[in-house]
């Protein structure tokens, strides 16, 4: 077998020897293993999950062999979970695989405390009555729970924990810290050694963008009653007085300070995501808090304090245009700033710990060091109850998904009716209308051929009286999106179950590593015109 490091070595650059700790870790289960489930198991067995179970009471059907890899003509008639099992188990031996041959919705009924064992539960293919049992259950054992389901073209992905912290939020797109606008003593002094008139032009072209910033910023304020430039005039001029410091035009560190210097610009201080997070109310701390919530508590005295309105440094610096001296010494005064406030963060998490009748020790070094780094991208993502979701969705943003959807405006294209685009809200309300009808008719609308047009009539009926229990009795369907909806006939394509299995396991891993920031609200995929939309509802 493979070593770990070299068999999961590109995930490893992703998230790292950690996140994959996590996912070791693992312990994952799957109610019902169609195309959509075994798709979804399919990604995380590769990534190395420690342990599945599949869940699924159903035998293997002649039209299972269309539309699911994972059974051949020798499964027909066997138990789709053993043979759905034993194909993921090839794909890799290192992930503990077994199988129940449960009813789902059973189990769900008669046995909530089985899924009080794994880490996160899978929920394919579950109606509506299924799914807000299940979250309940989920919720109360504190079991991180995804719903998945694709029918005929449309596919719906669902998270539902009552709160998701992120650490290691890694977003595309953050402002490197490095407090041009706000030098901290040390870095003041170390720019205070460097002449930037010097004669010397080797010198004077290899001088970091950070230090020209700093003096230049510097130099700006003590000629503008201690103000940074606020103003697009005066961020002009700003720019201007860089360009005036080069002697010749091809410094390429002075160009470099002259596209840096936004963030000299940039707010002092802590942004309006992280002061919502101190000011949780979860950051009043006792002896149930959570380790991130007892980090927070700290952090909130350290910006209080020593922080002087900023959180710890994250010390790392860009590459830029430099010497190498000037590169090195310039690092270790970051490094040296971050470990600083690194030390005063975790003697206050250990103070707090002490406080709160914990063990000081409780939360490691390396936790408490990777929370002072990504202080700034720290995430909390709390979810509604399905059931809450069901019966009371938001009103203005449903009745906004609903009639941002021209359907008045159908077009004919070459003499075929193209479907409107956006159609993810009365996809959604749709997908909710086919689970009622279930109910009531004990067949899903469209599965019998003969009954097409009466059931056709029955679905708009149906979706018409969910309109009006929602409140958005104004809002009108399309015709033709009902007629689609009754055409799926309740059909798990591969296509759309292979997409939406991607969308989920991704979440899954997300949510696992608790890396990257999961997705909110019910993620709607319409296949009709291949557009995806996230519905806050």
């Amino acid at each position: 077998m493979a070593e770990p490091k070299v068999k999961y070595d590109r995930q490893l650059r992703i998230w790292g020897e950690q996140g994959q700790a996590a996912l070791e870790k693992a312990s994952i289960c799957l109610l019902n293993c169609g195309p959509t489930g075994s798709e979804t198991l399919k990604n995380l067995v590769l990534g190395g999950v420690g342990s599945i179970t599949v869940v699924d009471g159903s035998k293997v059907e002649v039209g299972d062999l269309g539309n699911n890899f994972m059974v051949d003509e020798s499964s027909v008639g066997e138990s789709k979970a053993k043979c759905v099992c034993a194909f993921l188990q090839e794909l890799n031996d290192a992930v503990k695989a077994k199988f129940i041959e449960d009813c789902p919705e059973e189990l769900i009924e008669t046995n909530p405390s089985f899924f009080s064992q794994f880490t996160l539960v899978i929920a394919t293919q579950l109606v509506e009555d299924s799914m807000v049992k299940l979250d309940r259950i989920c919720r109360e054992a504190n079991i991180i729970l995804i719903f998945a389901r694709s029918y005929g073209l449309m596919g719906l992905v669902r998270i539902s924990v009552k709160e998701h912290t992120v650490i290691e939020s890694k977003p595309d797109h953050f402002l490197d810290d490095l407090r041009l606008n706000n030098p901290w003593p040390e870095l003041r002094r170390f720019t205070e050694t460097i002449d930037l008139n010097t004669t010397d032009a080797v010198v004077h072209k290899h001088t970091p963008y950070i230090i020209i910033l700093v003096k230049i910023a510097e130099e700006w304020a003590n000629t503008h009653g201690g103000n940074l430039p606020s103003t697009r005039e005066e961020k002009r001029q700003f720019k201007d007085l860089i360009k005036s410091k080069m002697i010749t035009m091809d410094e390429e560190n002075y160009r470099e300070a002259m596209e840096a210097s936004y963030k000299v610009f940039s707010p002092r201080g802590i942004g309006p995501n992280l002061l919502k997070i101190i000011d949780d109310s979860c950051a009043e701390v006792d002896t149930n808090s959570s380790d991130f919530w007892v980090m927070v508590a700290a952090l909130k005295e350290f910006i209080a304090n020593e922080g002087g309105g900023e959180t710890p440094l994250e010390g790392s610096i860009p590459d830029m245009t430099s010497s190498t001296e000037l590169y090195v010494n310039l690092q270790k005064t970051y490094q040296a700033k971050a470990e600083a406030d690194f030390l005063v963060m975790e003697q206050r998490v250990r103070n707090l710990l002490e406080k709160i009748s914990r063990d000081p020790a409780s939360i490691s070094r390396a936790n408490i060091k990777s929370f002072s780094k990504n202080a700034r991208k720290l995430a909390v993502c709390r979810y509604r109850l399905v059931e809450d979701e069901f019966n009371s969705p938001v009103q203005p943003e449903l009745q906004k998904y609903l009639t941002d959807e021209d359907y008045r405006t159908l077009q004919e294209a070459n003499s075929l009716k193209v479907l409107p685009e956006n159609t993810a809200g009365g996809l959604y309300i749709l997908l909710r209308a086919a689970d009622r009808f279930a109910v009531n008719y004990n067949k899903f609308p469209g599965q019998f051929d003969s009954e097409m047009d009466e059931d056709i009539s029955r679905l708009k009926t149906t979706a018409v009286g969910l309109l009006n229990d929602l409140g958005c009795n104004s809002s009108a369907l399309s015709e033709d999106l009902i007629n689609e909806m009754c055409r799926y006939g309740a059909s798990e394509l591969h296509a759309v179950a292979a997409f939406v299995g991607g969308v989920a396991s991704q979440e899954v891993i997300k949510l696992i590593t608790r890396q990257f920031i999961p997705m909110s609200g019910t993620f709607i995929f319409n296949g009709i015109d291949n557009k995806s939309q996230l519905l806050l509802l």
